[in-house]
């Protein structure tokens, strides 16, 4: 079994799985090139391919000893238009074009739009973007089964093109028929969390948390302009949330995604929740050995904002260099923090504790890191609670999480700055203090002569109940005498 040390860095890097990297050999390549986390996309590939590569990340993980973090990503209600008779049509800005019931193939004039519910909730004054905001319409009158708008921004419209409401909150569930056979699979196989797709409301994420039913972590997907209004509590529900740039960046003017992805990070950080960003971060190297300048920007600003996790897309499920991107990741990530600016601002950043017990021992052992130069922090944990707090404070050492149990482990992989490894609980204080130390020592967080910030709970093994810090030292010859 390897007994790998942390990553060199603190944020975590999400590879999205895929047929540019559905081997065994390609995932081991992405895991040693930096990814700390595999998300496998419930939109692509059948249910068996999918079962597969779920299967192939639990082999590396019994191959490597290490906890690997798996998310099951739900595909989210998919509105599309009907078709064409003809092919492709062009409608020209100006023009009046109809959205029906009507399931005859469209031409330049009108299409089928398949969902009632959706023209119900029109009213005069919506948008509607097309193909990706490619082509926009206005609404202009709404009947009992079609719609009449206005082209604002023409161009070449195809067969089922998705659809998408800015300006409406769409009367359907975040979690289609289809999505549910998805997430009851995914649970199956044991994934550690699920990202919710096409949020709008506290609801949908309360729906999806009762049908979970704790057997996974869910995080929600912001990507609809009716999250951002209900933000706060989204995530009070949420165990974490994606900033899903893709169709947030449709649904939103463009200038304004930078703000609203600022906006969510605080709000996540704020609460103690993980927090990814997604989309199109490294996008040219789908086809591209180095990204553009502007993407390893993006990429390193979303760092210094303090995100949990950044995010890789078609660059490791469907690009030409899938390995590259994740080591390009990697380096970006450990470059800025190397930055003192970086270490600057997760201090300025810092979020104020809440008035519990668990706040006040992170709040603690950031200032006594920062007070004595500790090494590393050691904490004991059941639930991961403790851990995900700690995180909040942004300690600049690693967070060594130590905890019987293999699912909280698992989730722990997109939580900020921690390296978590299943191992049997202790009984006592001596015990807590003497495997802190060896633990420390045998996954290199600590060397001989270093200081530890320990946390648990008396009594432990009880989850929720950690009250004790402690400052240990590890002897100047203890590397030596644990190795011998």
């Amino acid at each position: 079994m390897e007994h790998r040390p942390p990553r060199k860095r603190n944020v975590k890097v999400l590879a999205t799985l895929g047929p540019a990297s559905a081997t065994r050999e390609r995932i081991r390549a992405l895991f040693d090139a930096g990814a700390d986390a595999f998300r496998v996309n419930m939109s692509h590939g059948t249910a068996d391919e999918r079962a597969a590569l779920i299967g192939t990340v639990r082999a590396l993980e019994a191959e490597t000893g290490r906890p690997m973090t798996i998310l099951a990503d739900l595909q989210g209600p998919k509105i599309r238009i009907g078709r064409f008779a003809g092919g492709p049509v062009r409608l020209r800005a100006g023009q009046r074009f109809r959205l029906d019931l009507d399931p005859a193939p469209g031409d330049d004039e009108r299409v089928e739009l398949p969902h009632a519910e959706i023209l119900a909730a029109l009213r005069p004054g919506h948008r509607l973007l097309l193909d990706d905001g490619r082509v926009v319409l206005k609404v202009l009158a709404v009947g009992e089964s079609h719609a009449v708008a206005e082209v604002v921004t023409g161009g070449l419209l195809s067969d089922r093109k998705g659809l998408n409401l800015p300006d409406t909150v769409v009367p359907t569930a975040a979690l289609t028929p289809k999505d549910r056979e998805d997430l009851a699979r995914a649970l199956e196989l044991g994934v550690d969390w699920v990202a919710l797709s096409f949020v709008q409301r506290a609801d949908d994420v309360a729906e999806a948390r009762k049908l979970i039913g704790g057997r996974a972590a869910l995080m929600a997907k912001i990507e609809k302009p009716q999250a951002l209004a209900a933000i706060e509590e989204i995530v009070e529900l949420a165990d974490a949330i994606m900033v899903a740039r893709g169709d947030l960046g449709v649904e939103l003017p463009p200038e304004l995604v930078p703000g609203a992805q600022k906006r969510l990070v605080a709000v996540a950080r704020r609460a103690g929740k993980p927090v990814v960003v997604a989309t199109q971060m490294l996008e040219s190297m789908v086809s591209a050995p180095a990204p553009t300048r502007a993407e390893v920007s993006d990429v390193a600003n979303a760092i210094y904002d303090g995100v949990d996790a950044v995010m890789l897309s078609a660059e490791s499920a469907a690009g030409q260099y899938p390995v590259e991107a994740v080591a390009m990741m990697d380096a970006i990530a450990r470059e800025v923090e190397r930055d003192p600016a970086w270490r600057q601002q997760m201090s300025f950043a810092a979020a104020e504790p809440e008035p519990t017990t668990a706040d006040a021992i992170g709040a603690a052992a950031r200032t006594i890191q920062e007070v004595i130069s500790a090494r590393a922090l050691v904490c004991f944990t059941r639930s991961g609670s403790t851990p995900r707090r700690v995180a909040r404070e942004r300690i600049p050492a690693p967070i060594l999480v130590l905890t019987p149990m293999r699912e909280t482990a698992r989730r722990l992989g997109l939580v900020w700055g921690v390296h978590a490894v299943t191992t049997r609980d202790v009984s006592g204080f001596e015990e807590m203090v003497e495997k802190s130390k060896r633990m420390a020592l045998r996954h290199r967080v600590a060397e001989g002569g270093d200081r530890l910030v320990l946390m648990a709970g008396v009594p432990f093994g009880v989850p929720g109940s950690t009250n004790v810090i402690h400052v240990a030292r590890l002897a100047g010859d203890e590397l030596s005498r644990r190795r011998g």
